[in-house]
């Protein structure tokens, strides 16, 4: 962050003191990702427009690629026809896509007029797979080779059409389209230039389909450790690639979706900051009102036990305690299960060993909190604050209290780790059951057993 911080403020300090050519000189030897978030700080699209024309071609088109949506729409309508062509031009296809995605209608419009008709049906291509697939996130812009070729001929090959490609590390070997080998440079390079790629290229590859979520292939290549993952389509041909970059922004963006979800918000694309008012509102208030009205079984299930409370008051001071420990268990039992499921850890079928493990833990943490409490309750509402009277009566109360607390925890873990694999199982988001629901869940059935536990022990 002060990196950031600071290349920005070297950047205003060079433009307000007319040093350009010292500007181009630092401009060259920084990241374009650190020159794209310099950029997105900058206030004053005159400075962001002048300092991005200072770029080098291919500098300009992958800090573009790295700038916030909203910059990269005000700097489209700053530059010209010709300056956008070489910007699209230079980026690589699944960059542009993404462009496309993100930007209004008549800034769609423009970028497609200026880019060349090869470029526009890769583009137009990348566009038209679903928005979670493995297609979506690809690029067309990988190295191909023939079976029949030597290294040498392999390594010309790469030199005359490498720039252009997203990563030359990993090269594929075709025919007639299809996927049939992978080989790496590495293997290339320590093998002579008289041999033919077909015998060292590796036939037993990992690949995906177009139609595949996005999110697999992202952990198909976390799993594997792989730098890219070659992607077929229905006819087993290959279409392009899915590289590690990609795949380290899908695990981000649904990581952040997942939190969003649990905490009861819509997923937001926008950084916090960038994320107007209103949009926050709308994000949170569905929820909030949605749980606000859930709430409202708790209150009837209070309402129905007036007597009990008014029979014996000092009941009243434990339940937001009861309450707030079934949340929190559920919670954690949930969580741990969403996290596992995310990671592939844990599947549908798994959910009777889950229940298993989950119900031996959840025995250990009640009969834990129940013991803890009774003392608590002994030492500071019996002894210290007198709340409770040192008799039958209030070792009685006690009891409920450690009672309820137990069984609302074996209660609480078990709703909180079978919700979410039932979601799953449904084809539903886990995240959207955790713990927001489960709180109100939990909180309900807390204070039916509460009720029923002192009016059968209590006898009120």
């Amino acid at each position: 962050m002060e990196e950031k911080k600071e290349l920005c403020q070297v950047i205003i300090e060079a433009l307000e003191k007319k040093q350009i050519k010292a500007l181009c000189e630092i401009l060259d030897e920084e990241n374009p990702v650190d020159i794209a978030e310099a950029l997105n700080d900058l206030d004053d699209e005159k400075q962001v427009t002048l300092v991005f024309r200072l770029l080098k071609k291919e500098a300009a088109a992958d800090a573009f690629a790295y700038m916030e949506p909203d910059v990269q729409e005000a700097l489209i309508k700053s530059l010209s026809d010709t300056e956008l062509s070489a910007i699209v031009e230079e980026m690589e296809m699944d960059d542009a896509a993404d462009l496309i995605e993100e930007m209004p209608a008549n800034v769609v419009a423009r970028i497609l007029k200026n880019a060349s008709p090869q470029t526009r049906k890769a583009i137009n291509e990348l566009l038209l797979y679903p928005e979670d697939s493995a297609g979506s996130i690809m690029t067309p812009e990988y190295v191909s080779l023939k079976k029949s070729m030597t290294v040498a001929e392999a390594f010309d090959h790469i030199r005359r059409v490498g720039l252009d490609k997203e990563t030359v590390y990993t090269c594929y070997v075709t025919e007639n389209r299809k996927l049939i080998g992978v080989v790496s440079v590495k293997r290339m390079l320590i093998s002579s230039s008289e041999t033919e790629i077909e015998e060292i290229m590796h036939d037993n590859f990992i690949e995906v389909h177009t139609t595949d979520d996005k999110e697999f292939v992202a952990g198909q290549i976390k799993k594997y450790g792989y730098l890219a993952l070659p992607v077929v389509d229905a006819e087993e041909r290959l279409v392009g690639i899915v590289t590690i970059d990609d795949a380290m922004e899908v695990i981000e963006d649904e990581a952040t979706e997942d939190m969003e979800k649990m905490a009861a918000m819509s997923p937001s694309e926008k950084p916090y900051l960038k994320t107007g008012m209103i949009e926050t509102w709308k994000q949170r208030i569905p929820w909030l009102l949605i749980l606000m009205v859930s709430a409202t079984f708790t209150g009837m299930i209070i309402s129905g036990f007036e007597n009990a409370l008014a029979a014996c008051t000092a009941l009243t001071a434990f339940i937001p305690m009861l309450m707030d420990t079934g949340g929190n268990s559920g919670a954690q039992a949930s969580v741990t299960v969403i996290r596992a499921l995310a990671l592939g850890d844990v599947t549908p079928k798994d959910v009777w060993a889950v229940i298993r493990k989950e119900l031996r833990v959840a025995a250990l943490c009640a009969g834990t909190l129940a013991a803890a409490n009774f003392i608590k309750i002994m030492l500071v509402e019996m002894l210290l604050l007198k709340t409770l009277p040192f008799s039958a009566q209030g070792f009685a109360i006690s009891g409920v209290v450690c009672l309820t607390l137990f069984v609302t925890v074996i209660f609480a873990k078990l709703i909180g780790c079978t919700l979410p694999i039932l979601a799953k199982a449904i084809k539903l988001d886990p995240a959207v059951v955790a713990s927001p629901i489960i709180t109100t869940i939990v909180d309900a059935v807390s204070l039916i057993v509460y009720f029923l536990f002192a009016s059968k022990i209590l006898l009120i």
